[in-house]
């Protein structure tokens, strides 16, 4: 095991750090019971970290840090069930392609790749579709370091209560060390992006979701223009974007022109609107087929703030209405789209979409832009509407209020306590949102 005291910690959007007693490097999960046991004998907590994508405190370790890339290994590949184990450190990108080499896909992924599986999945990680939902769907089993340091695996057959509790337990029940993912068998998906007005989105967000197996969009705020996405799989062949339109439209316009519009909207705010017009009437269709990671996930370079919120499928589009009026009536200059994406009910007890078909909405800032104002201002709407905040994203609800949102809320709590009386997994986030 690497040992690194005293080594700063800092997450990707710079708004979360740390300065944990003990930095470790377990290189399986056996190293991992020991440095839990260790940290009890000598009454410290401990986290193990992903690579820093969440924009909450969710991996702030106040006493041992646990970095996970000495635990990257594929521990079995079964391409006639499509069970694939891997330990909890390795990156969803490398996930991607070992999936792809074996003929096998997720059926569902949010749209980065830069995340550890583990971190990923712990924090409801999601993207959007019609029928398939999000990561903590597509797990069959995990294993976890206890806070007594012994070793347990769950599924749905063992331990169900712990296996519904733990898919996105923040890592409050244990340290997941490893993952058995249902993979299906790889699939092409042809997207269909096309540039719209808002009124025409909503009126026909039904229509758009009851037809395609992953529909989102994007809104571009001070204007009538949306961009909205429609992935379906197809038959092939795959026919994707030319390299060079590829390098223009997803990394120089998207990344590298997006970034420099954000540093001159943080210099001159007041120009946000006018800019945003630009970006809105620049928008082009355009039509590709690719293997599906290829068209869930982007390339992200310019780092920025961000909230989320799931709120009942049935009340999104007077939320988006009312979203909207408030950039009149508060004032926000917001250089970002808003996201809004879709999801079926899951059956983790703590994913946003446990129980009900899930509409998420998404609200950025660039990371050097103030955002308490904008979103407190969109959590009030929000949460008004019985809304569940993204673990991984900007909020600031705490137990009393997410007890009310969450049914099987208690049961978390209550296996909490059996399991990690002591608080050996705890942290400033999880004492907010579990109240101790």
């Amino acid at each position: 095991m690497s040992l690194v005291t005293n080594e700063p910690w800092r997450n990707w959007a710079g708004n979360q750090q740390a300065t944990p007693q003990r930095v470790t490097i377990p290189r399986g999960t056996d190293e991992v019971a020991a440095a839990v046991r260790a940290a009890a004998e000598e009454g410290r907590t401990v986290r193990m970290t992903g690579t820093g994508h969440s924009f909450t405190g969710a991996a702030v370790a106040e006493g041992v840090l646990l970095r996970p890339t000495g635990m990257t290994a594929v521990r079995s590949v079964d391409t006639s069930t499509g069970l694939v184990t891997v330990e909890a450190g390795l990156p969803l990108h490398r996930l991607n392609r070992l999936l792809d080499e074996h003929g096998l896909a997720l059926a569902n992924m949010g749209d980065i790749q830069e995340q550890t599986v583990a971190g990923a999945l712990q924090t409801a990680t999601h993207g959007t579709g019609r029928d398939a939902a999000g990561l903590a769907s597509q797990v069959a089993a995990l294993e976890l370091v206890l806070a007594d340091g012994t070793v347990t695996t769950c599924s749905p057959d063992e331990r169900p209560d712990l296996f519904h509790a733990a898919l996105a337990g923040l890592g409050a029940l244990g340290i997941v060390t490893a993952i058995t993912w249902k993979t299906v068998p790889a699939f092409l998906l042809r997207a269909q992006e096309e540039p719209m007005k808002w009124d025409e989105v909503l009126g026909r967000i039904d229509e758009f979701d009851e037809a395609n197996e992953h529909f989102e969009f994007y809104w571009f705020p001070h204007t009538e223009g949306c961009l909205t996405k429609r992935n379906n799989r197809a038959e092939g062949p795959a026919q994707p974007l030319p390299r060079f339109k590829h390098w223009m439209d997803d990394r120089f316009l998207s990344n590298t022109v997006f970034g420099a519009i954000n540093r001159l909207t943080h210099a001159a705010p007041a120009v946000t609107p006018f800019v945003n017009g630009i970006s809105a009437r620049a928008l082009g269709a355009r039509t590709y087929t690719d293997t599906s990671h290829k068209v869930f996930t982007s390339e992200r370079t310019v780092r920025f703030k961000e909230q989320e919120y799931a709120i009942p499928r049935e009340r999104l589009v007077p939320a988006l209405r009312e979203l909207r009026s408030l950039f009149d009536r508060r004032g926000w200059r917001i250089s970002f789209p808003i996201e809004v994406r879709l999801l079926p009910a899951e059956d983790a007890w703590l994913s946003m979409a446990h129980g009900r078909r899930s509409a998420f909405i998404a609200v950025h800032v660039f990371n050097r832009d103030p955002h308490d104002d904008y979103f407190r201002g969109v959590e009030d709407l929000l949460t008004a509407l019985d809304g569940r905040p993204h673990w991984g994203k900007l909020h600031t609800r705490d137990a009393s209020y997410l007890e009310k949102v969450y049914p099987r809320f208690g049961d978390f709590q209550a296996l909490r306590d059996e399991l990690d009386p002591g608080r050996r997994f705890a942290n400033p986030y999880t004492r907010q949102v579990f109240g101790d």
